[in-house]
């Protein structure tokens, strides 16, 4: 008997009929003789329509107190959820009983629409596991220490069902989404994109930093702090699907890296569309530029990804960096305002068309050549590359947002993926 967690997302939460579906699915697995907790995510669309009820009446400055009356707000889709879940789960003759954050209770911090878990009491859910119940919790809330409602914001849902295997211990933690696991790549930007059966935490953990949407990167790295065993698998296969076959679908997260995994140099080719890129021209070269700049943009809670510092020429060198395009036009002003003026810089320049590719892979540690490969298959296609960033298990290039779907297909070919 083992324990496990489902997690189930807005989609498969989208209607009472797929409730019902959900919860033949929870029931097999409880019947096979296993102690099931779930966390489901509200209904699609449910917390977006709840939060545009709340805009629609709201202050126009967001202070302390309007954001905790908007997590008062936001908690109650999946607060429906659970109760619809357990529900359907009586209905195919389970015992089952919902809690929401604060009954566990998930304790967070008080930054409310994005707290933070720092601990889970889980006596209140053993005791229902120990009397053969399968217990539903509200995914995406927990409780402050002055029992405010606070939720953990996006992705929360995934963060709460990871943090609840890792306080339980569970012996895996089953994330049921929309799609049937981890891909090379998008299969919508090259249809040979291939299903990988395991992916390593780190790999998975690189891949979400860089945009995959498979997995909120908070999940991601609570599950690499606690160890919790990972697996991604489609909620739309038949819920009648025998148990065993279902145990090994999808992607498995895994913190083993055996020889196998060794041989792939690179698992996955990851692209962002969402960057923006600026320079500031003709900055003294002098210690401390970086400072002058990036300090600028940390301190307006903006966050910077790759760097880009040119040789000097005449005393003075051009510096670029790139940041997500919701926050271009906020560091463009804060540079002509700020920087520009107190360092003598000559102009900034910004540039919104550009995106991010990556190559992503753990084999890449003890291969070389890897990063050449890449350069060489971006020449092939006449792709310009703007700016390089690496670490130990990735490279990452900026180049023009118009050639980016025919880089990840060429990137994709170049290191065999279609042939994985």
């Amino acid at each position: 008997m083992a324990l496990i967690v489902h997690k189930y997302g807005g989609t498969s939460m989208g209607s009472t009929e797929r409730i019902r579906n959900v919860a033949k699915r929870v029931a097999k697995w409880a019947r096979a003789g296993h102690q099931m907790v779930v966390v489901p995510s509200a209904m699609s669309g449910e917390t977006n329509r709840l939060l545009g009820l709340a805009k629609d009446v709201s202050p126009a400055v967001q202070t302390p107190a309007v954001t905790r009356e908007l997590d008062m707000i936001a908690c109650t889709g999946e607060q429906v959820s659970v109760g619809l879940l357990s529900l359907a789960l009586q209905a195919e003759g389970m015992e089952a009983v919902s809690y929401s954050g604060w009954q566990v209770p998930i304790r967070t911090d008080s930054s409310y629409t994005k707290a933070r878990i720092q601990s889970i009491d889980d006596a209140r859910v053993r005791a229902d596991l120990a009397a053969g119940r399968v217990v539903v919790i509200t995914g995406f809330q927990g409780v402050d220490e002055d029992m405010n409602i606070t939720t953990l914001g996006r992705g929360g849902s995934d963060t709460s069902a990871v943090a609840v295997a890792a306080a339980m211990k569970a012996d895996e933690c089953l994330i049921y989404t929309d799609v049937d696991g981890v891909y090379t790549t998008d299969p919508r930007v090259v249809p040979e994109a291939k299903r990988l059966k395991t992916v390593s935490f780190e790999e998975m953990l690189e891949m979400a930093s860089l945009g995959s949407k498979v997995l909120q990167i908070r999940s991601v790295e609570f599950a690499g702090k606690y160890r919790v065993p990972l697996r991604v698998l489609s909620s739309f296969t038949p819920w009648d699907i025998a148990i065993e076959e279902e145990a090994k679908s999808g992607t498995l997260i895994t913190f083993e890296e055996d020889e196998k995994m060794e041989q792939a140099v690179v698992s996955g080719i990851a692209f962002n569309r969402d960057e923006a890129k600026l320079t500031v021209m003709g900055v003294p070269d002098k210690p401390g530029i970086a400072y002058g700049i990036l300090g600028k943009v940390a301190e307006a809670n903006i966050d910077v990804d790759v760097i880009l510092q040119n040789v000097s020429h005449d005393g003075k060198t051009d510096f670029s960096f790139t940041v997500h395009r919701n926050d271009y036009q906020r560091t463009l002003d804060l540079l002509k305002s700020q920087v520009v003026p107190v360092m003598g810089a000559e102009a900034v320049i910004g540039d919104t068309k550009i995106c991010k590719v990556s190559i992503v892979g753990i084999g890449m540690r003890s291969h070389a050549g890897v990063a050449s490969t890449m350069f060489r298959a971006l020449s092939d296609e006449g792709i310009n590359i703007q700016m390089i960033s690496t670490s130990e298990i990735k490279t990452s290039v900026v180049i023009d947002e118009k050639y980016m779907e025919l880089a990840v297909r060429a990137l994709h070919k170049a290191f065999g993926l279609d042939a994985a």
